[in-house]
């Protein structure tokens, strides 16, 4: 067994016995760390209120066989300022909830990490642009392989025509390329798309509320047919 030094942002925690914690995190270069935090749920704990889900942390780890503990956790960064809103809670819910479910453990994930390191910092300080959302989301599916074609056809790469998306195919269809199952999307809701995905996300572009719903709503569905699970919280976030 042995000590060791990490970092990571906590994504999620449920009881453990009378009085312990397990404690998910994303770390830049451990990805998922499934962790326990003993005797934190008791009113005398040290840390706590350290462990909340999206804060940024510096922890010190005992190795465990199939847990590693938590023995020490200082706080890098609380976004305290994210817990007042409920509008900009539920979008970094979904930002955890999305990554909860890509990162793998044992595996490097620098990129997801500063994505969502970079998401709940804008949450931070200012409420969430309508299309934050749907830009985290394409930027997660860009990181692990699995972006929609918005720019070209996904059957032949052609740039015209670009009539019909399909979950399956990928992304963006010309109807040469169309599959069954292929549909119409309205008229400019894949450049709207890929206009916000390519944005960072202190610069989205001003947004249309009709596009930033419908955007929302294919970038979801697409993410939960990669993922094959929903995601709750955009259930609640559309709510």
């Amino acid at each position: 067994m042995a000590i060791r030094n990490d970092q990571g942002i906590v994504l999620r925690g449920y009881p453990f016995g009378e009085s312990h914690r397990i404690v998910v995190l994303v770390s830049p270069n451990h990805g998922k760390l499934r962790t326990v935090a003993k005797g934190v749920r008791k009113t005398k704990s040290r840390f706590g209120g350290r462990l909340e889900p999206f804060t940024h942390v510096d922890i010190v780890l005992y190795e465990g066989k199939n847990l590693d503990t938590i023995t020490e956790v200082s706080t890098i960064n609380a976004y305290g300022e994210l817990r007042n809103h409920l509008d900009r809670v539920l979008a970094a819910s979904t930002m955890v909830e999305v990554v909860d479910a890509v990162v793998q453990e044992d595996e490097q994930s620098m990129r997801m990490f500063l994505l969502l390191q970079r998401g709940l910092t804008v949450l931070d300080h200012r409420a969430p642009h309508p299309d934050l959302v749907t830009s985290f989301m394409l930027k997660a599916a860009d990181v692990i392989g699995v972006a929609p074609a918005l720019s070209s056809c996904a059957g032949c790469g052609t740039a015209e025509d670009l009539s019909r998306f399909s979950f399956a195919a990928g992304g963006s269809l010309c109807e040469s390329c169309r599959t069954p199952g292929a549909y119409a999307l309205r008229e400019g809701l894949v450049p709207y798309m890929a206009a916000v995905e390519a944005a960072d996300f202190q610069t989205l572009p001003d947004a249309d509320e009709s596009m930033s719903r419908e955007a929302l709503g294919v970038t979801k569905r697409f993410m939960e047919y990669h993922l094959e699970r929903q995601l709750e919280s955009l259930v609640m976030l559309n709510g």
